[in-house]
């Protein structure tokens, strides 16, 4: 029996709730893929855990620039699943010598275009995670490899694929909310003041050249063995616009995805953003200390067709004063409010009062409250039947480019106009310059 998305969605997701923690979850098929992932950290491992529990892959490969992060990985993946992969510190080696069949990119996300492009061109389909790039035509160029190469290309926005977000979608979608024309997307988490860090000397065994690759040589400053010091490695790079892009370029692709995809649009006509560091405080990087440099805060608004969408996120004033919810995405319809959360689940208000409010819990998995494992059983249906993943690199590039449009007119200072069709910014010479950017050192920016 063949099944469409929708029921293996459903499906895959049942089954996923049902199963148990790691070594014994799920039972495979005999046909194991020989597995690599770059990027050893806490999230590249929340992937590869899901790959090792879904029993069809052995791990061959482990790929990362610190000596710490990759012997810890090697270690957990040696004891859940007996595999005993070869350590590497550049992912053109490991893509040479071990020819995987899947790589899994966890990187930061400067790293995430090259990574991807040289793994589909040596064989491999990928699991990247979000957003799919630091700059706009590095996205079109992920799409056009995988598209040459014929290789599956899954983006980690998993929410595709959470069943209270699957049902919630279907629900908006039945016109049970009814016409929307306004959707606010909002990430609030508290905050404060920044203050500046001593730069060091990279501890031993960190490559800290090749982890800043192709993007700007900052001086280090961070601490591998607290990943909330604030600093730039291991996770505090979200932050430092040299390698990612703020809170719109991390959370705001869940929720510009989780739009695009709902209401089935490609792209927004208009962008403007602004935004600031009143709280944390300006930017310092000098040859002794540094601070981050995203905003503090951020309200974007992107013009649709028939709706009109804002972003806004803050890391300060933390608090419940907005019912709890400091995450998601409220659809405005001629019906009611619908609620599109996280953790808590979605929520929907009636216009009429007299009606009955309606929810749905979430489920979810730890660890982190995700659902990459439906994710990864959707990529290896995709592999395995030819057909498209439900995160495929098409739709994560459009979800990206939301997010990075917003930046874009964050740095710029004023709005733009975007061309989908032909993926350019109209009228502005000098807002097209941002949609790529010049690499350091001997790494060359991909060509479409």
């Amino acid at each position: 029996m063949k099944l469409n998305r929708r029921d293996f969605l459903k499906t895959s997701t049942m089954a996923g709730l049902s199963l148990g923690a790691l070594p014994g979850l799920g039972q495979g098929n005999g046909r194991k893929y020989r597995t690599a992932l770059v990027g050893t950290g806490w999230w590249g491992m929340n992937i590869l855990k899901c790959a090792m529990a879904a029993r069809e892959s052995q791990v061959v490969g482990l790929c990362d620039v610190d000596e710490r992060m990759l012997n810890r990985a090697l270690d957990d993946v040696r004891k859940l699943s007996g595999d005993q992969p070869r350590k590497y510190h550049d992912f053109r080696e490991l893509l040479d010598r071990e020819k995987p069949e899947i790589v899994i990119v966890g990187t930061p996300d400067h790293w995430h275009p090259l990574i991807t492009i040289a793994a589909v061109k040596a064989g491999a389909h990928v699991y990247v995670e979000k957003p799919i790039a630091h700059t706009i035509r590095e996205g079109r160029a992920m799409v056009q490899a995988a598209r040459s190469t014929g290789k599956v290309v899954q983006v980690g926005t998993h929410r595709r694929v959470s069943p209270h977000n699957v049902s919630g979608r279907e629900f908006i979608r039945s016109g049970k909310v009814g016409k929307i024309g306004m959707i606010r997307a909002f990430v609030h988490y508290g905050g404060g003041p920044e203050k500046p860090r001593q730069n060091t000397e990279p501890p031993k065994g960190l490559d800290w050249d090749m982890w800043c690759g192709p993007a700007p040589l900052r001086p280090f400053n961070g601490d591998p063995e607290n990943p909330w010091s604030g600093g730039i490695h291991p996770r505090g790079f979200r932050s430092y616009l040299d390698y990612a892009n703020g809170t719109l370029g991390d959370w705001g692709i869940h929720w510009m995805d989780q739009i695009l995809w709902i209401m089935e649009e490609k792209w927004p006509r208009k962008v403007f953003s602004t935004g600031g560091r009143p709280i944390k405080g300006p930017p310092i990087l000098t040859a002794k200390e540094q601070t981050s440099d995203a905003p503090d805060h951020q309200v974007a608004v992107f013009e649709f067709e028939q709706f009109t969408v804002s972003w806004e996120h803050r890391q300060f004033a933390g608090n419940n004063a907005e019912k709890g919810e400091t995450v998601g995405c409220y659809f405005y319809g001629t019906n009611g409010t619908f609620h599109m959360g996280w953790q808590k689940g979605w929520t929907f208000y009636p216009v009429d009062g007299s009606k009955p409010v309606q929810h749905e819990d979430p489920q979810l998995h730890e660890p982190d409250q995700q659902n990459i494992q439906e994710l990864w059983a959707d990529f290896l249906q995709a592999i395995k039947t030819g057909n498209r993943p439900v995160s495929d690199i098409e739709q994560g590039y459009r979800s990206t480019n939301v997010s990075l449009l917003g930046m874009l007119s964050y740095k710029l200072g004023r709005g733009i106009q975007w061309d989908g069709e032909k993926e350019t910014i109209l009228g502005d010479p000098q807002a097209n310059q941002l949609l790529a950017r010049k690499y350091r050192g001997p790494w060359e920016y991909p060509v479409v």
